[in-house]
Formats: structure tokens, sequence, C-alpha cells
């Protein structure tokens, strides 16, 4: 017998509730992307469990991405993190890319903070800086609500899918850091293959500020199960059309973990922030 909606992520969240969960409820919870997972192993009083361990969880098969649903603390804050997510081009279905972040939303999760490596389109941008997303446009043809009732709203509204609250606490802690943010559009495709310069023409002409291969279904779903979000896309490349350098997933890596160290930074003032302001 099949199971139904987030049947299978109920089972995975009673069982990472037994090994993972203290009596303290959790509701931050972050999404890591390729080269940013260094950092949930700095939390305090930090675990993991390997994706392997969880029932019905898929397996990541990127590199750089560890595989393993971590807790925590950031300054007496509780923290549930994917350290890697899943991709729809690692022939995932859109479900699997969000069973992750369902599981996330059924252990009590009210704000996700998720975060990707991207390539900068606006040729304002520059490789090594960090973009909030105030807006996204999702070109991979998925939608992880398509068929199946994940409960309602079954048509959920998109005007303010990112939250401006959280994007502010964002831009003040970066401030109180030293850093400065950007603020885009992401656009997610399906990949695997790295864009070539007229269809990187195309998508900035599409409004596009960024691009990846992932987030737009993890954002879709978590809406629709009311949380509040804030994205932010480590830009590890840019894609100027005219004048295309060759790239490859090992540089993205390297730069995205570079990169990591500032958005660990970031997170260690911002997640607190984010605690403090209800």
């Amino acid at each position: 017998m099949s199971t139904s909606p987030l049947q299978q992520e109920t089972i995975a969240a009673d069982f990472l509730a037994s090994r993972l969960l203290t009596s303290h409820s959790v509701s931050t919870g972050i999404i890591l992307g390729t080269g940013l997972g260094q950092w949930v192993e700095s939390m305090d009083d930090f675990t993991a469990v390997d994706y392997a361990e969880i029932p019905g969880f898929p397996r990541t098969t990127v590199q750089s991405h560890a595989g393993r649903l971590c807790a925590g603390n950031v300054q007496n804050t509780p923290v549930l993190a994917l350290q890697g997510r899943f991709h729809l081009y690692e022939g995932y279905s859109p479900d699997e890319v969000c069973f992750g972040l369902r599981t996330l939303a059924i252990l009590g999760v009210q704000r996700l903070i998720i975060t990707n490596a991207a390539g900068a389109l606006n040729p304002l941008f520059q490789a090594g800086e960090i973009m909030v997303i105030n807006d996204q446009i999702n070109l991979t043809g998925r939608n992880p609500l398509l068929g199946l009732s994940y409960g309602e709203p079954q048509f959920p509204d998109m005007s303010q899918l990112f939250s401006s609250r959280l994007a502010d606490l964002a831009h003040s802690s970066a401030l109180r850091r030293g850093q400065r943010l950007q603020q885009g559009v992401y656009m997610g495709i399906l990949g695997p293959s790295l864009e070539t310069p007229a269809e990187t023409r195309m998508f900035r002409q599409l409004g596009a500020d960024a691009i990846g291969m992932s987030t737009v279904m993890e954002t879709i779903a978590a809406k629709q199960m009311g949380l509040e979000i804030l994205g932010l896309s480590c830009l590890t490349n840019k894609n100027l059309p005219d004048c295309m350098a060759p790239t490859s997933l090992e540089e993205i890596i390297a730069v995205g973990q570079d990169i990591g160290q500032r958005l660990g930074d970031l997170l260690s003032v911002l997640i607190p922030a984010i605690a403090n302001s209800h």
C-alpha cells in the first residue's frame, strides 16, 4: 500500500524527534547549499544523523553535500539544519527534493533560512558577495504541489514568497558584522548543465539577478506549509554573456566554501536576532 502525502515525512519526523530534539522547541531551520555545510559543526551541542539512517529520506549524491540532518544551538537559539539538499537534476522528483524541508516543518520549524550557491547575472554584482533573495522565478518546469494534495492551501499565494521582515533582519545583522548584502531575484533552472551565453542573456532579460539549480521547489513547499522564508544566495561566479569565462562544479564549490565563512559569521548574528524579534 502506498503512503499518503506527508505520511513518510511524518515517520521521518517521529524518528528524528527521538534522536535529535530536546525539551526546547526548535522554530528555526536552515537548508545549506553547495559548499556551505561546514558552518553547522560550529554550533553548540552539535549532533547529527545521516540521511541514510532516517526512514524514507533520499540520499545526497552531489559533491560537498554531506547528507546529514543536524541539530544544535547558536547563542542559545535551537536550530535544525539540512547539511546538504536534493536536486531535480539528480533525478529526484519535486516531492523528494522537498522531503527534508517538509520534515523540518512537521518537527515544528516555523522560520526557514534557505541558502544556495548561485551565479551572478546582475552586472553590478560580484562573485564572493551574498544576495538576499526578494523573489524567485521557477524555470524548472516542475512544481512540488502538482498532482497530490499536501493540505491547504492547494493554491498558495506567492505575492510575497520571501519575508521582508527577515530580509531586513539579514541586512541589519550583516551591517553589524561589517558586511553589505546585495538583494535581487533568484532564478531556478533544472540543470545540471551550466548556462550558455545566449541562455544567460535571456535569463537576465527575464529579470533574474542570480541563477542556480535549487531552492525554488523548497520555497514553494515551505510557503504552502506556512513557513516564514529568508533566502540567501552566495554568488560563486559571475555570468557575463559577452565574455563568458569557463567554470566548473569544483570551482563553484571552492568559492562557495570561501563565502561560507562569511555566511557563517552572518548566521551567528542573524539567527539570535530572528529568535529575539518575536
